[in-house]
């Protein structure tokens, strides 16, 4: 049960000992400057390094100390994984701590199931759907495909890596919902750098399996969306306010379809202005996102992917693609003072859930 407590004017931000996203002071390089943000409100904001075996003294100090917390630390970047530190986030909120957010809220958006969680909405496709088991992609997918080009995606790659288009090879006769055999030819263009394999659907369920050796892997059917040649377009959020909007397009050449800057993808920095109708729809679907995947009000800072197709009536359309809560990084958008934004946007958070106050004073 949460517990009324003082407030502290503390925000702990968790970090990760090492990992190739620090800098030469062992912090990411966004780090300080939000610890700066937070000073310039009044408030103190303390990094700490999080390891398994201190997990009950650092869950205990920061119940005792902190108002709320910000984990920043990438999937993986933990030596044993992420069950502890998640683990004390649940001790951490259940105590009152405002925890931005909740780990079970960051894991239901963070992970590609939230394309399936959100197959009855405007915001995915109906017919995505996620194999939980190699078993289940071989004896549905072969039908799948028969619908059309399709993409699957494993849940724990990045980069692209394991994102691929499939298409029916050339000649080949297709019978919408009579599955494909075996020896059917396809075509395979991995995202991770837009190259091409062909194999048979046998094959392909070979390679295939190596994404279930994962713990906790699975692989997303979607259909593909052939608009991705006009780039795929990410909001940046800051709670629930947009601050910026980045238009990745994939690099022109045959095939390519990821979105990547590793893959050739180029980026250009817009602001939501630029995207009126994007934004208008996003804004219109966040409760969908809550009654889905939790609570949007407790996410700071989060991206969200969108991609263009057409409606039946050849009016534009958005579906999602991608959500990041996890970590997300802005050190190249330093100067346009979003540490600022995040420092009162938590302090918003929390004088709302202590005080019922829903703004600060400037």
């Amino acid at each position: 049960m949460a517990q009324v407590r003082q407030l502290h004017r503390r925000v702990a931000i968790f970090e990760a000992e090492g990992g190739s996203d620090k800098t030469w002071n062992g912090h990411r390089k966004d780090t300080i400057p939000i610890v700066e943000a937070f000073k310039e409100l009044g408030w103190t904001a303390e990094v700490i390094f999080f390891r398994d075996e201190w997990k009950e003294a650092i869950t205990k100090y920061v119940i005792e100390n902190c108002d709320a917390y910000i984990p920043r630390i990438n999937t993986g970047n933990l030596p044993n994984g992420e069950a502890v530190f998640n683990q004390a986030l649940r001790e951490m909120c259940a105590a009152g701590v405002v925890g931005t957010p909740h780990p079970d809220t960051l894991m239901k958006y963070d992970s590609k199931l939230s394309l399936v969680d959100l197959n009855k909405t405007p915001l995915s496709p109906a017919d995505t759907v996620a194999y939980f088991k190699w078993d289940d992609l071989v004896k549905n997918f072969p039908t799948s495909l028969t619908n059309g080009e399709r993409v699957l995606k494993q849940n724990r790659g990045s980069t692209g890596e394991g994102i691929w288009r499939v298409q029916v090879g050339e000649g080949v006769q297709v019978v919408k919902g009579q599955a494909l055999p075996l020896d059917t030819k396809i075509k395979c263009t991995e995202a991770v750098d837009n190259h091409v394999e062909h194999h048979t659907l046998e094959s392909f369920f070979k390679l295939c399996e190596r994404y279930y050796k994962v713990e906790e892997n699975f692989i997303i059917d979607m259909r593909f969306l052939p608009r991705i040649k006009e780039g795929e377009v990410r909001i940046f959020l800051m709670g629930t306010k947009p601050l910026f909007v980045i238009h990745k397009k994939p690099a022109d050449k045959q095939d390519a379809f990821s979105a990547t800057l590793f893959s050739g993808a180029t980026y250009k920095y817009e602001s939501p202005e630029a995207w009126p109708e994007l934004i208008k729809f996003f804004t219109s679907c966040l409760q969908h996102l809550t009654d889905n995947l939790g609570d949007v009000e407790t996410i700071l800072d989060w991206t969200c992917d969108f991609i263009l197709d057409t409606d039946e009536n050849g009016k534009d359309k958005y579906w999602i693609s991608e959500v990041n809560v996890s970590c997300i990084g802005f050190t190249n958008q330093l100067d346009i003072g979003i540490q600022q934004e995040m420092a009162r946007e938590l302090v918003r958070k929390v004088l709302k859930k202590r005080f019922g106050i829903n703004a600060i004073r400037d």
